[in-house]
């Protein structure tokens, strides 16, 4: 998501007293959960798509990776939207494309046309969630604020532990016969509700000095992902043409080209896609890499860890589901122990630590899924899984402080929505890579007596190059601030304070 700019109301905020403010809080975090629960659900029901739709290796890539690059391309953007166009219009024109294009997954004909409407989800997505916080710093005094950002980390917590679960009923229920397509069509009675609860509860508001859209930058940053993201996925499927390692290379010639003209833009008018000077801090630079390379790891891993226990071990969604419960619990509650009682104390000691025992949740899960092959149960994958999700939980609550630390305040807008959207775009190359760590370790032509242990040999290959990809990241965390700055919202301060706080939320 992006910062909110200096604002100003439309309309007059609520009163403290109005009940309104509430109804328009429901409505928004249904709608930032709604996005957290679609890519969780989507995950758990990959295999049930490939089966029911006859989908290839590469497109199951593309299912999942075309909504990231969809979403991390139009993150920016979207924020930028809502500040000059107004908040609530754009979060209604986001919620109202989320939920056509969600009726458009679940009624798809054929693989192609959901890998296109899972794009289109994505970009409207990109629309809706730069939003969400925006309307809350418009709705909500900053006395408020610390009980609504708490009520905001229980939505996520929510939304981590029942995608997966209700993925997996929606898909082993079988709704009218429909197979997969429920966990989408979900979505339409709900974001129609809050579409026409949004008009009414909504307050508009929009920043008044908003900076202009840097239109040739999100085409650019598009192109080059494109460019090396189509061959990663079809690459293998296709031997590996020379073409591909041309598009390949060609990728880096437009990140160039981007670099270079973000540079002519922020000195023209001051508002490019990417904020380049802040490169030059050394703490945000590192932040970014960590970033991108976490994104890698988590988008390698969820999909991965999904192929294999459904068509590698044979589980049913719902087995599946279940089993990844223990890791969702374990990423909550030390995201809020890591937060408020650990990173005051610890520093980035905390975040090194995460991402050592996160690796060693990896390394465990790799040695248990060797030792006992196809026999392995649910219950001696919960170990490895609740160490991963410790590791997990202690790195992503307090990254984004100990990113911006160091960041000036002028620029905690372009920093945060930069950070949002290279996870993303390595969340969506991780998608990409999968192609290479996992597909290329299983044969064209198996025999149903062969894949089970081929995609048990692929699974742990996989998760060699994840618990290497965390220690790149414990390396690179050595050049974040030692102790990241906390901004906690409703924290008893001045006025004046408090009004600079609301102006580096960041989200």
């Amino acid at each position: 998501m992006t910062s909110t700019e200096t604002e100003t109301h439309l309309t007059a905020p609520p009163a403290a007293g109005d009940r309104r403010r509430w109804f328009a809080l429901a409505i928004v975090m249904t709608a930032a959960f709604m996005d957290l629960v679609d890519v969780t659900i989507v995950n758990i029901a990959i295999p049930s798509i490939q089966r029911d739709a006859g989908a290839s290796f590469s497109q199951i890539q593309w299912i999942t990776a075309g909504y990231a690059l969809a979403f991390a391309a139009g993150l920016i953007t979207g924020g930028r939207l809502g500040d000059i166009h107004g908040r609530k219009r754009v979060f209604l024109i986001g919620i109202g494309g989320f939920t056509l294009a969600s009726a458009l997954c679940g009624f798809a004909v054929n693989p192609e046309m959901l890998v296109a409407s899972r794009v289109l989800q994505g970009g409207m997505a990109a629309l809706m969630v730069p939003q969400v916080l925006s309307i809350v710093h418009a709705t909500f005094p900053a006395h408020e604020r610390g009980k609504v950002f708490g009520l905001f980390g229980a939505i996520i917590g929510l939304g981590a532990v029942s995608g997966p679960l209700l993925g997996a009923l929606l898909t082993e229920w079988n709704l009218f016969g429909l197979e997969w397509r429920p966990i989408f069509l979900i979505n339409l009675p709900v974001g129609l509700a809050a579409w026409f609860l949004g008009r009414r509860f909504i307050t508009e508001s929009r920043a008044p000095r908003a900076l202009k859209l840097d239109l040739v930058g999100v085409a650019l940053v598009t192109l080059g992902l494109l460019m090396l993201l189509y061959p990663l996925t079809r690459g293998r499927e296709l031997g590996w043409p020379l073409w591909g390692y041309g598009s390949m290379a060609g990728a880096l010639v437009v990140f160039g080209v981007l670099v270079g003209y973000e540079r002519r833009k922020a000195a023209r008018d001051g508002s490019p896609l990417v904020e380049l000077s802040l490169f030059r801090i050394k703490s945000f630079a590192a932040g970014i890499a960590v970033q991108t390379v976490f994104g890698i790891a988590l988008g390698v891993f969820f999909l991965v860890w999904t192929l294999y226990m459904q068509m590698g071990l044979g589980w049913s969604p719902l087995k599946a589901g279940l089993t990844g419960v223990p890791f969702s619990i374990a990423v909550s509650l030390a995201a809020g122990l890591s937060v408020q009682k650990l990173v005051p104390r610890f520093g980035r000691g905390v975040l090194r630590a995460g991402a050592l025992i996160m690796a060693l949740g990896v390394l465990l899960y790799l040695a248990e899924a060797g030792h006992y092959g196809l026999a392995i149960a649910p219950w001696q994958m919960a170990l490895p899984l609740v160490v991963m999700g410790l590791g997990m939980g202690l790195i992503v609550a307090p990254l984004t402080d100990a990113v911006l630390s160091q960041v000036p305040r002028e620029h905690a807008g372009s920093a945060s929505g930069l950070i949002n959207t290279v996870q993303q775009m390595g969340n969506a190359l991780g998608l990409g890579l999968v192609s290479v760590v996992f597909f290329g370790e299983i044969g064209d032509r198996l025999t149903r007596a062969e894949v089970g242990p081929a995609f048990v040999h692929a699974f742990q290959h996989a998760l060699g190059w994840v618990a290497a990809v965390m220690a790149v990241i414990f390396l690179l965390m050595s050049a974040l601030p030692k102790r990241p700055a906390q901004h906690v919202e409703g924290a008893e301060t001045d006025e004046p304070a408090a009004a600079e706080q609301e102006r580096e939320l960041v989200h």
